[in-house]
Formats: structure tokens, sequence, C-alpha cells
């Protein structure tokens, strides 16, 4: 008769290995969501098109479309922004690819510049977890909700005869 500890052992060994097998599984693609186009994708044909020192803004608007965005401090220069996404679990969305066209132009509204950015240009953005003090008291909901009761009282005005006539009470309401 078996040991009660190579039962044991049998178990934990049978549970590994079906979770084993489980991690090494991907999701079936039927049950994942496919990739998602976000932006416009500009092709290099249209890109070829524009000539730097001839094409205008009214050219690049027919060829390509309006900007997904202009710079900051500087309407002269348009951004347009594409990337390919992928949900993930919790709402999340992964970036797969990405491609950023910067176009300028002059004062006159001509083509100066065309350049393009990938993913590998990107600079990753740290978070901070740190939070903003706010001046005054740390008090806790009860304290707010129940801080002014008792402070104020209506009838004291009234019930002190001398406050009446003042320049603070000119009289009964």
């Amino acid at each position: 008769m078996p040991s009660i500890h190579f039962r044991r052992f049998a178990k934990l060994l049978a549970l590994g290995v079906m979770l084993a097998s489980l991690a090494a599984c991907s999701m079936p693609a039927f049950l994942s969501y496919p990739p998602q186009m976000r932006g416009d994708r500009i092709d290099s044909d249209q890109i070829k098109q524009l000539v730097p020192g001839t094409s205008t803004r009214a050219d690049v608007t027919a060829l390509v479309g309006s900007p997904t965005a202009k710079a900051t401090f500087d309407d002269n220069t348009w951004i347009y922004i594409s990337e390919v996404t992928k949900p993930e679990i919790g709402g999340t969305q992964s970036v797969l690819d990405q491609q950023v066209y910067l176009m300028t132009f002059d004062a006159r509204g001509v083509l100066t510049v065309i350049q393009k950015k990938t993913m590998d240009d990107g600079k990753p953005v740290e978070m901070v977890s740190r939070t903003t003090p706010s001046p005054g008291t740390e008090a806790s909901i009860i304290q707010q909700l129940l801080g002014n009761v008792g402070r104020f009282n209506a009838g004291s005005a009234l019930s002190n005869p001398g406050a009446q006539g003042s320049a603070t009470n000119p009289g009964n309401f």
C-alpha cells in the first residue's frame, strides 16, 4: 500500500504538470481581440508624392488628410500619428507598431521638412507616484461633516438688544 507521503507527492506533481502545461499555452486566436488600427496610416507612396520646397499645405491635406495634431507652440509643424494596438487584460492597450510623421512648413505654407519617427525614437516616461500636498488640516470625513455644528448660532444677533440698529445689524428682519 503506497504511503500517504507518496500520494501527496503524486498529487502535487500532477498539479504542477497541469499548471505548467496551461502556462505554456497561449490564448487561442478566436478568443483574443484582433489588432486595431488607430489613426490614418500614411503609405510610403504618398510620402514620395510630397516634395519639400514645392508642396504646400493644401497639397499635403489633399494627399494625406488633416493632421492628427499641430505642434504646441508652432502651427507650422503638423503631426500625423498612427499605431496598431492590441487590447490586453485590464483594459490596457499594447502598442504593436507606431508611425509618426512630422511635416514642417515655412511662413508661406510650403513644405520644408518631412521626418518619420518610429517606436525606436520614443523615450520612456516614468510616472511619479507622489502627491502634491495641499494646505490645511488633515480632517477625517466625520470631522468635515460635523466640523461646523455649534459654531454658528442664528439667534445670537436677535437676542442681543444692543446689536439692534448697529452698522453690522441694521434691524430685525
